[in-house]
């Protein structure tokens, strides 16, 4: 019989024996949306007490994931350039990811579900703590179809644009809000509550990881019922940089790119994915 009528039968036999399908969860962290983390000193990756803070978060919805039914659970560093966790302290079950991602972020890699661990809202959110969208030292405001949007919106559109689900969020309550209003069966974890943008009540670290370890456990539940965010296109992707991060008017733009005021360039595509990598790939 030749290999390639073998493949389904072999799947086809692996059905019949209850198999269970892969369940692997991809886990982003930041810095800003950790229980404690109500300052921009703590978000330094030289603060060991955010060291600290973000392990024990991360931990929690590791064993969270795993005790929900997760097969997998793989953790990207996502904050300041992968300086923050390490492979000395990661829940043991869980891999470790440094480095940049590129414009996919791996999420072809057929994942059951994304998690965000930590996260903030997006810039100009009120209260908040330290919301922004990717820098807030180089972009004002970003916007998705007229829509503000931040880190949350446009990850979650382009998981949604492979058909991945955002399962669960930690955060502040602007960050849980943001994302309940794009995917609102998710399962969130506030870990605190936003007073200003440098200021905060916030849950002590065993009550927020016990917190965290109780919703990513929920979520795993909900794989096949939660739907990806999707966006249909065509899309703009509008930057409305800060004065510091404006671009010479000198700056030539390739297709699809245009300079739309003196500090607002619009990225623009037939679908999300096209106007995403042509900012994302700049």
């Amino acid at each position: 019989m030749r290999r390639t009528t073998l493949l389904p039968l072999i799947a086809l036999l692996a059905v019949a024996a209850g198999a269970q399908p892969r369940k692997a969860v991809f886990i982003i962290t930041d810095a800003e949306g950790v229980a404690g983390i109500c300052r921009q000193s703590l978000t330094e990756t030289t603060s060991s007490e955010h060291q600290r803070l973000i392990t024990g978060e991360v931990n929690a919805a590791v064993r969270g994931f795993f005790a929900g039914g997760a097969t997998e659970a793989v953790v990207w560093d996502g904050h300041d350039g992968s300086q923050t966790l390490s492979a000395l302290t990661i829940e043991p079950r869980a891999r470790l990811i440094h480095g940049s991602l590129g414009a996919s972020m791996l999420l072809e890699r057929g994942w059951a579900g994304v998690a965000f661990l930590g996260q903030h809202a997006r810039a100009n959110r009120s209260p908040a703590v330290m919301a922004h969208s990717y820098s807030s030292l180089g972009i004002q405001k970003m916007t998705l179809n007229g829509k503000e949007a931040g880190e949350i919106e446009t990850r979650a559109a382009l998981a949604g644009w492979y058909g991945v689900p955002v399962i669960f969020l930690s955060g502040d309550q602007a960050a849980a809000a943001d994302l309940l209003a794009i995917v609102p069966d998710a399962e969130t974890a506030v870990v605190k509550e936003a007073i200003s943008y440098y200021a905060c009540i916030s849950e002590s670290a065993p009550a927020a990881q016990t917190l965290i370890e109780i919703k990513a456990r929920a979520s795993m539940a909900k794989i096949g019922k939660i739907r990806p965010y999707k966006i249909d296109g065509p899309v703009n992707l509008e930057i409305e940089y800060t004065t510091r991060g404006t671009l010479s008017p000198q700056v030539s733009y390739p297709p699809g790119v245009e300079r739309a005021g003196p500090r607002l360039v619009r990225y623009s595509g037939k679908d999300f994915m096209e106007a995403w990598t042509r900012y994302a790939g700049r």
